[in-house]
């Protein structure tokens, strides 16, 4: 017979024993006692401690495993703080809860407004043993009860400790934090100086970002859930038949959320449905037609939680900035399709921006602006001379002069294009760069602003300003097209440490077309970011997951 793995588990009295591989036992690990009830309360301290002793064996020997079957955020942080303690409660005393304990209680319970996901922070277990402590008179006398909260108490302020200064989400490529860590002493420490100044919130919050654009996003959510607590609505077809009946379910929809009002008696015609989803459509910012269509349903279909999500996962992405931003920066949302200049923490410069498809996305970066060029040329970049232009161009050679465009050989000499033989040209044989010259009907436009990066992107004008009317902005290859090009150019050139040029000498030389690069001597750090969520003027400002980052992210904090 060959060889099996059986997994088996037996219960031997209050502990269990994992048989793997034909017999071998792992360590044994004992559940903690779920009940202890103590007939003299002066007595329930020292059996808690005792309870408390037991189950950080039990985590131990769980590989970590908390009695809810949540993981423990560090364990030997636990333990080092416990042990400091002597086991000692440090939650509640002869019985009686410590304030501090309703204060985290709420906060796990409101967890969802700073981000965060309430199970992740033992939640459901506090809550039903909160529950038990006020219904059932013999849980205030249950040391196993007392112990078990005092426990994940402590795990699940560490864990928020964490969450709320680093993230949730694990350091990626543009993290620009220096720490990404606390030691066991830092746990240990918050912890202890929470409880012995009794203010567990106070330290918490301490913890949290403190740019603009968090408390925003946060003041946002507190407004969103206070205005839509008591509202629940109905989930709309995204495919249906009777075109009638769909346009009844819409109107009761809007009706649900606030955003039809039919009090006054009155029969929904067109023009009222109309206006009601245009409500809906400004307040979630969505293009305002009227028309409850795919992208307007799928919007009407989610809940409170979705939306309170998609904006807490935001402020997970502001805890992976640093404490403290430079006094001035560029910053670019990416989905928000928005340019902003910070200068002193004002915004100093908006623009609305063009950025790339899903599948030629804008990369999320950090780096500084060196220098902007006027009337640029356009080196062509390879993905598109492959895929969009030599297919055109062995059609009709003409295509080139359509398009402004030269082909410079290896020496950087233009080459005669009806000399070439374009079909024996591929991917693997291309000695050309296409080159588009410089003028009004560049691809750049006027202005190109460079800064360091390996993807080969910039910021630049474009010779189709109408695009800048979509709502929709995701049509680039990449590279950012930027609408106010000659204000962020007259900002650059304004700031203290670029003294060597004058606005009126960049207009002067914009209306005689000279080709001029302005160097930046001063570095201004750009950060290309991707937020789907914004608070502004105490409400919350949407933008759709154009490249599905906000999945991964759930998915990474679990939510």
């Amino acid at each position: 017979m060959k060889n099996r793995i059986f997994i088996i588990s037996l219960l031997c009295g209050s502990g269990v024993y994992m048989l793997l591989a034909c017999g071998h036992s792992k360590k044994k690990y004992t559940a903690p006692k779920q009940k202890q009830i103590v007939t003299n309360i002066r007595q329930l301290d020292e059996v808690v401690t005792e309870s408390i002793a037991e189950r950080l064996t039990a985590i131990k020997d769980n590989e970590g495993l908390m009695e809810d079957s949540t993981p423990a955020f560090r364990p030997q942080a636990i333990r080092d703080f416990y042990e400091e303690n002597r086991n000692a409660s440090q939650w509640s005393h002869d019985g009686v809860i410590k304030p501090a304990a309703d204060s985290l209680l709420e906060l796990i319970r409101q967890a969802d407004d700073m981000g965060l996901m309430p199970a992740q922070y033992h939640a459901p277990a506090l809550t039903a043993a909160w529950y038990q402590l006020t219904n059932d008179p013999s849980a205030k006398k249950d040391a196993a009860l007392w112990a078990k909260i005092d426990v994940m108490m402590t795990d699940a302020f560490m864990r928020m400790a964490s969450d709320l200064h680093f993230g949730v989400a694990p350091r990626d490529s543009i993290t620009l934090r220096t720490d990404s860590v606390f030691t066991e002493t830092d746990l240990t420490g918050k912890l202890k100086q929470a409880l012995q100044e009794n203010n567990v919130t106070g330290a918490l919050h301490q913890l949290e970002p403190v740019h603009p654009g968090y408390l925003a996003l946060k003041e946002g959510i507190r407004a969103f859930k206070e205005k839509y607590a008591a509202y629940h609505w109905d989930t709309l077809p995204l495919n249906y038949t009777d075109t009638t009946g769909f346009k009844q379910l819409v109107a009761n929809r809007l009706v649900q959320s606030g955003h039809l009002d039919t009090s006054g008696g009155q029969q929904v015609d067109t023009s009222m449905l109309k206006t009601g989803i245009k409500a809906f459509q400004k307040e979630f910012n969505i293009y305002s037609d009227g028309v409850a269509g795919r992208r307007t349903v799928m919007a009407m279909n989610k809940s409170v939680h979705d939306w309170v999500v998609q904006a807490g996962l935001n402020l997970d992405r502001w805890r992976k900035l640093p404490d403290t931003m430079p006094s001035r920066y560029i910053m670019v949302n990416v989905p928000g399709y928005t340019l902003r200049v910070i200068d002193s923490g004002e915004i100093r410069l908006e623009s609305k921006v063009i950025v790339g498809t899903p599948r030629t996305r804008t990369p999320l970066l950090n780096s500084y602006m060196t220098n902007f060029v006027m009337f640029p040329y356009w080196r062509v970049p390879y993905s598109i001379v492959f895929k969009e232009m030599l297919p055109a161009i062995r059609k009709n050679v003409n295509y080139l002069a359509n398009k402004n465009l030269e082909v410079i050989d290896r020496s950087g000499n233009a080459v005669d294009p009806s000399t070439i033989d374009w079909n024996k040209l591929s991917k693997t044989y291309f000695p050309y760069v296409l080159r588009q010259m410089d003028g009004v009907d560049n691809s750049l436009g006027i202005m190109k602003f460079n800064f360091r990066n390996k993807y080969s992107v910039y910021l630049h004008d474009t010779n189709n300003r109408g695009l800048f009317k979509n709502s929709m902005r995701a049509m680039s290859h990449g590279c950012v097209r930027v609408q106010e090009w000659d204000s962020l150019s007259q900002y650059l050139v304004h700031t203290p440490d670029s003294s060597n040029h004058r606005g009126d000498s960049v207009h002067a030389w914009i209306v005689r077309e000279e080709q001029r690069q302005v160097d930046l001597p001063a570095r201004i750090p750009i950060y290309l970011r991707y937020f789907t969520a914004e608070g502004h003027d105490g409400k919350l400002v949407f933008y759709d997951d154009i490249y599905g980052e906000d999945k991964v992210l759930r998915k990474l904090m679990k939510f």
